[in-house]
Order: C-alpha cells, then structure tokens, then sequence
C-alpha cells in the first residue's frame, strides 16, 4: 500500500453523534500508513473544510449516519472548491442507501463506503485513490 506520507481528514459533520465507524476507519487507515486526523463530533462543513486546508490534507473522509450525506457531502465539496482546495478527495462513509450513489458521485464524491463492505475493501479503495 502506498498511503505512507498521506495525510488524511476523517470528520464528522451535521448532528450525528455516533462515530465508532468513524474510528474504526480512522485507526485502519493509520495502521496502514496513513497519517489520520479526526475532527470529533458535530462539526460544521465550514470546520471541516478549514481543518482540511490547514492541515494540507490529502483526502477528507465524511462519517454521516444522519440521513443528511447528500446535503453535507455537497456542502464540503463547494467549500473546498471556494477555498480553492478542490484536489482534495472526498470520501464519505455510513448509511448511505443505493439510491444516493449516483447523486453524490455527480457532486464530486470520489468514494462510498458502507457498513456492508470491509475494513480491508475499503481501505484498499481508499489506497487506489490516493496512488
């Protein structure tokens, strides 16, 4: 794997306050090389892009079991793009439905992970885009 040297964000926007997925994604990803940085709970998309752009991050992990991915996701990506840091990758990860893909893939998302998948498959994944 590659991810040595690679900085990546994992954050928890809107309400929702469960992040053990969150976590357990974080430590994958440092286990495999990666440099993680998590933000906690409850952070606001305009927090989540600052903490990105000041940490020179490579990727930005979205953790929304909230329902509201679409809305987040897409916030994220704009408020990159404004702060002019649209090489920043966007992943996001959680209970996300099907049905949702292909609207979070026009909006600039790179990669959807869920529970369904494997620590491994995901981590993989995450690996592939960062290469």
């Amino acid at each position: 794997m590659t991810l040595e040297k690679k900085r990546i964000l994992i954050a928890k926007p809107g309400l929702d306050g469960h992040d053990v997925g969150a976590k357990v994604i974080a430590l994958a990803l440092r286990d495999a090389g990666a440099e993680v940085i998590y933000t906690g709970l409850r952070r606001s998309p305009e927090q989540i892009v600052r903490i990105a752009v000041d940490e020179d991050v490579d990727m930005l992990g979205l953790s929304i079991l909230s329902g509201s991915h679409k809305e987040l996701a897409a916030s994220v990506i704009e408020r990159l793009r404004i702060e002019d840091a649209a090489d920043i990758k966007v992943f996001v990860g959680g209970t996300i439905p099907e049905e949702d893909f292909e609207t979070l893939r026009a909006a600039g998302v790179r990669g959807i992970y869920t529970s369904e998948m494997t620590i491994e498959s995901v981590i993989a994944e995450i690996d592939s885009q960062l290469s």
